[in-house]
Order: structure tokens, then sequence, then C-alpha cells
């Protein structure tokens, strides 16, 4: 999607709001054993491989680094998505979420730990007292909680998805000149 918001950039005005979605919201604040986790959930050791490997591949091609063996925890990512509400109220939002995933996905950080949360979000453009304010109380907790149940109601049960003027969607990894067409299409039937 990115990419394809680079080659259109000149041609549309984009402004892309990154909403919550937990895959698994009922695990614990301290997270779980990411390969146990996924091992379970995809059915078994070699269909975990080859979706990882999958995963890895396609993000190979977008040109990142994704490395599974360096994940070992999967984390409660409610928190992050609180922070990456925060980062949209000050204008960091694609900022805090690009390095909540390079963190995660590329360097294994453990994002269960909230020093680490709160490094990965002052290291995005975040002010230290505003984050660690934001995880001592309930703040953004009430709107995350919100348009995950939004997302839920219009029937998207995982992710990447992807909403275009509210009105179309776009669920899984697809290839940006997938999106330069749907962009193309969806600014067509707006005219």
């Amino acid at each position: 999607m990115e990419t394809a918001v680079d080659q259109l950039k000149d041609q549309f005005d984009f402004d892309i709001t990154f909403l919550p979605f937990e895959l698994n919201p009922d695990l614990p604040p301290e997270g779980t054993d990411q390969k146990t986790y996924l091992t379970n959930k995809f059915g078994g050791e070699e269909r975990y491989q080859q979706i990882t490997r999958q995963v890895t591949d396609v993000a190979r091609k977008e040109g990142l680094s994704f490395d599974f063996s360096k994940q070992k925890v999967s984390p409660n990512t409610r928190d992050a998505h609180r922070i990456i509400w925060l980062a949209k109220q000050e204008g960091r939002q694609l900022a805090v979420k690009e390095a909540f995933m390079k963190a995660y996905f590329e360097s294994g950080i453990d994002l269960s730990k909230r020093e680490n949360i709160i490094q990965v979000a002052v290291e995005a453009g975040l002010e230290r007292k505003h984050v660690a304010h934001l995880l001592d109380s309930d703040e953004g907790l009430t709107e995350v909680t919100l348009a995950e149940q939004v997302n839920r109601q219009r029937g998207i049960s995982g992710v990447p998805f992807y909403i275009i003027n509210n009105k179309y969607g776009i669920s899984g990894a697809q290839p940006a000149e997938f999106f330069v067409n749907a962009f193309k299409q969806a600014l067509e039937k707006v005219d």
C-alpha cells in the first residue's frame, strides 16, 4: 500500500489512518511464547514454517527484513494500539506504527515490556512523559476498543485489511499495483 501511495502522491491527496485490530486480545499482558503460539494457531510446526517463510518472502520483496527467529514473545498489543492512537493525535502515527513493526518483526524486541514500547515510541518522536502518562491511565482505551468493535462489525477478521474512502475494503497483503488500481477505481466512483 505504501509503495502505491508513493507512486500516486502527485495525483491524489492521501489521509492514512491506522486503525487498531488485535489478532488475539485475550493474550495476557506479559504475552506468550511466540513460536508455540503460532505453531498452535497454524496447526503444527510444518505449517508454522511454511507461513513464516511465505510472510518473510513477501516482506523481503517490499524491502523488509522480517526475522521470526528473533521474535520470542507474542505480545498483547492493546497498549501499542493505544500509543499508535496517541501518535495520531500528535501527527506521528505512521512513524510510530512503522517503529513498532520494525521493532517486532525485524529486531525481535519484546513489545510486552513497558520499557520497550515506551523506548520505541520515543525513538519514533513521541515524548516519554506523554507515553508513560497514557500507559499509567486508561487514556485511549475507549477509543481503541470502540474502533476494534466497529471493524469487527464491518466483518474484518484479520490483518492487513485496508479501507478506502470509508467504503471499499481490501483484505490481505497485495502487490503495489493492486493498490494503484484500487485507488484509481475508488476515485472514479467518487466523480
